[in-house]
């Protein structure tokens, strides 16, 4: 089994979401992470979606996808050659006697206290998903009151874009 990221550039009407996570359900294909939002053209949405797999569970999601009528095209989004990262909001207990401690691991994990209550910070950090959860299994000793996170989101290395249909490195399949 092995993780892969694949974006969607779909038609930015209602009930594309729907359709696309019913596929995954009808397959019985299950979703890791789905990033869903505008792009620089209007009328067009990206997904970014992370699936767990066999090449055949690959093939079958890239190709059960292809066959939706919104979608306009699919990329696999190879982590060697793909900017990939997820953002992740923690709430953390502020005791006092470990605030700077606290305040070290935001500043090894280049994150921010975005939020200060004399009980609690407020945490980000952008990066790669095993930098999160390293930050994660950190910050527990110290108490997580709750935390949320984005899903992956993930653009080409270099000039190319997802909405050129030539991307050289990336396997894109054209609907059109």
């Amino acid at each position: 089994m092995k993780q892969f990221v694949i974006s969607i550039r779909v038609l930015n009407k209602f009930g594309v979401l729907s359709r696309v996570a019913s596929m995954f359900s009808r397959r019985g294909f299950n979703i890791d992470s789905l990033t869903v939002s505008a792009t620089e053209t209007d009328g067009i949405s990206r997904m970014t979606i992370t699936a767990t797999g066999d090449e055949y569970t690959r093939k079958q999601i890239i190709l059960q996808l292809n066959r939706l009528h919104e979608v306009i095209s699919i990329s696999e989004m190879p982590f060697e050659n793909s900017l990939i990262r997820e953002l992740l909001l923690v709430k953390v207990k502020n005791s006092g006697e470990h605030y700077q401690e606290i305040m070290d691991a935001v500043n090894i994990f280049k994150g921010s206290v975005i939020d200060y209550a004399p009980d609690s910070f407020c945490i980000e950090i952008t990066g790669e998903s095993s930098k999160l959860d390293t930050f994660i299994s950190v910050t527990k000793k110290f108490g997580i009151i709750e935390m949320c996170r984005t899903g992956a989101v993930a653009l080409g290395r270099g000039s190319a874009s997802l909405k050129e249909m030539d991307m050289g490195y990336l396997n894109v399949y054209k609907k059109y």
